[in-house]
């Protein structure tokens, strides 16, 4: 049952999506929204209201089944997606809150759950993309997403599995790692721009272990960034946080939708503030 959400609608006028999309269009055509700004992409919701449909396990091959979120207008065309991963142990609730909060800024959102909570990261890399087969091929929304604009996220092991992902399939758009944990430091095949997001304070997947190799394998002619975030732990992934939102927002946009108005939030680098421990990257970006 497609259930809507009214009480994700910001107080934005309607018109004012359908008034915009022409001279956006012009440009690229994958422009969704609003120009934005520093409180758009830091909102708990942005443009679009958000409906949501559960998907169960029964009705699905290679993956447990999960919840989408999509914006409930179709007056601006298709969408990008992004499938995230919950990490070992996790159920698809540890990552529900980005659900609502990337849908709303112009996605289609699939928070799934794993076929075991225990499914080790080259597992959940191969679901996140049965997942978005299922989405693009199958799934009642998915007239509202152009297959050619897919992005994945995970947390944890689910991270670990978003890179196991992007190298399996180099025509996705945007990959993020969350405190991602993988066995495999070494990523040299990936071909997708990719945000590597740590946290200072992590002792079940250390950025000196995990994040830190992983994005410094990365090829050096590859988009990707590493954000490593101030007096955070491995689970901070796991609740509503503004700055996880901004960037990945900011990321999917500019890799998923080609959108170059996110740029600046990307570019020059973002300093070491409250929420920042660090960040690197390349700029200006070529994709």
């Amino acid at each position: 049952m497609l259930l809507a959400t009214g009480a994700l609608a910001t107080s934005q006028a309607f018109g004012a999506e359908t008034e915009e999309t022409p001279a956006a269009a012009a440009e690229n055509p994958y422009e969704r929204g609003p120009d934005p700004t520093p409180s758009s992409i830091e909102a708990v919701r942005g443009h679009y209201s958000v409906s949501q449909t559960s998907v169960s396990s029964l009705s699905v091959s290679g993956f447990g089944g999960g919840t989408v979120y999509y914006p409930t207008s179709t007056a601006d065309g298709t969408f990008g997606a992004v499938a995230i991963s919950p990490g070992y142990t996790a159920t698809q609730s540890s990552i529900s809150w980005l659900g609502p909060r990337l849908a709303s800024q112009g996605f289609v959102v699939f928070t799934i759950d794993t076929l075991t909570t225990l499914d080790q990261p080259d597992s959940r890399g191969r679901q996140l993309l049965l997942a978005l087969d299922y989405l693009t091929q199958r799934s009642s929304v998915r007239g509202r997403i152009d297959s050619t604009r897919l992005g994945v996220m995970g947390h944890s092991m689910g991270g670990g599995g978003t890179l196991e992902a992007a190298k399996s399939r180099p025509s996705l758009q945007a990959a993020i790692p969350l405190t991602g944990w993988n066995i495999d430091k070494s990523w040299p095949e990936i071909k997708t721009p990719t945000l590597i997001v740590g946290a200072d304070g992590d002792s079940i997947a250390p950025v000196s272990s995990h994040s830190e190799p992983f994005y410094s394998s990365l090829p050096s002619t590859l988009d990707r960034a590493y954000l490593e975030l101030n007096n955070a732990s491995h689970f901070t992934p796991n609740t509503s946080n503004t700055t996880i939102a901004k960037y990945s927002i900011s990321w999917l946009k500019r890799f998923i939708d080609n959108d170059t108005r996110y740029e600046q939030f990307l570019c020059p680098l973002p300093r070491p503030s409250t929420t920042i421990e660090e960040y690197r990257g390349n700029c200006p970006h070529s994709g």
